[in-house]
């Protein structure tokens, strides 16, 4: 999600990592998601209906009958049900998660954005707003409960997705049990872009327009693409304003503070893109409450894989990976939240 801590100017802005261009790179329905097996557990297809068409996702179910479930949200981006995208991440740390869950006994859903994917169909992939995420999102918990009988589905969002899994959640529904916030903002994503910028002296041309450009989108308005400066002209293109604005809007802290269900915060000490500043402002939201969890994973990175160096270098090698497995404790510790929580 967002951009990375030590962000480089001009073209290699994009670099590595999803970003906010969101929708602004809608994908091929024909991209094919990761058919990997699981042992002892069945691997299907499931759908749910979008505004114009379906939205696809894969649903993995261990033997147990009564598994609980968990929807995997993913974060910012052309990201896929399996945690990838085009922009050079393959870690598929989503289908990764799904296949250790399986094996702890924990079913998972895990989906295409509306507009992109599998989800081609569903809507125009630039029309999109927080909003309309967890309008899918609640869409998404209707279908699970209906194909598993389970009367509740757990939230897994991940970066940019844990923001729409807390606005879904901040709707009060029954059939939430409860949120898994991996790697998510504590603060407004507009705060959180300014301080990833500042982070990097060789983007000091560029702070006071991009600080303006945040500052006018938060406010509700838009800019218009005359006015934004070519290196910044992709990150804050106009087909994708609106959904900023909406994305701006929001405080992760104060959803969480309104979130009356078990949230899990889990948090990688080497994530260079949310930092343990965020996990901090999503921890002191409800500071006396039992529904709060937190962990933070030592050498883990916003892909939740593991690094053991400083440096940008070794941390985002991790993201082309698909073979590195995830870093120990992250399954175990959704797994015994989910186990210690379930109604």
């Amino acid at each position: 999600m967002l951009i990375p801590a030590g962000l480089v100017t001009g073209a290699d802005m994009m670099l590595l990592l999803t970003t906010l261009l969101a929708a602004a790179h809608p994908l091929p329905a024909t991209t094919a998601p990761s058919t990997t097996t699981v042992a002892t557990a069945s691997v299907t297809a499931i759908e749910t209906q979008g505004p114009q068409g379906a939205l696809s996702g894969t649903l993995v179910r261990p033997e147990k009958s009564d598994a609980p479930v968990v929807l995997i949200i993913p974060g910012s981006g052309p990201t896929d049900r399996d945690g990838n995208n085009p922009l050079g991440v393959t870690a598929s740390t989503y289908r990764l998660i799904a296949e250790g869950l399986a094996q702890q006994g924990i079913a998972s859903v895990r989906i295409d954005k509306r507009g992109m994917f599998g989800s081609a169909a569903a809507a125009d992939a630039n029309a999109v707003t927080i909003d309309a995420y967890a309008d899918d999102t609640q869409s998404w918990v209707d279908a699970i409960r209906q194909e598993t009988g389970q009367p509740c589905v757990w939230l897994l969002g991940h970066s940019e997705g844990g923001l729409v899994a807390l606005a879904s959640a901040a709707r009060q529904a029954d059939d939430i049990c409860g949120l898994i916030l991996a790697a998510t903002p504590g603060r407004p994503v507009g705060d959180v872009m300014k301080a990833q910028l500042r982070d990097n002296p060789a983007n000091a041309p560029l702070l006071d327009s991009a600080t303006d450009i945040i500052d006018t989108l938060a406010r509700g308005n838009t800019v218009a693409a005359g006015d934004i400066p070519a290196p910044l002209a992709g990150l804050f293109a106009p087909a994708v304003q609106g959904f900023l604005v909406s994305l701006f809007s929001y405080d992760p802290a104060q959803l969480a503070a309104s979130v009356d269900r078990p949230i899990l915060i889990l948090q990688g000490a080497r994530d260079l893109q949310v930092t343990l500043a965020d996990a901090d402002a999503l921890a002191a939201a409800q500071p006396a409450s039992a529904h709060f969890t937190r962990i933070t994973l030592a050498d883990t990175n916003h892909v939740l894989k593991s690094v053991t160096e400083d440096g940008m270098g070794p941390n985002f090698a991790t993201y082309a990976n698909p073979d590195l497995p995830l870093a120990p404790g992250v399954i175990s510790s959704i797994a015994e939240f989910i186990g210690a929580n379930s109604r």
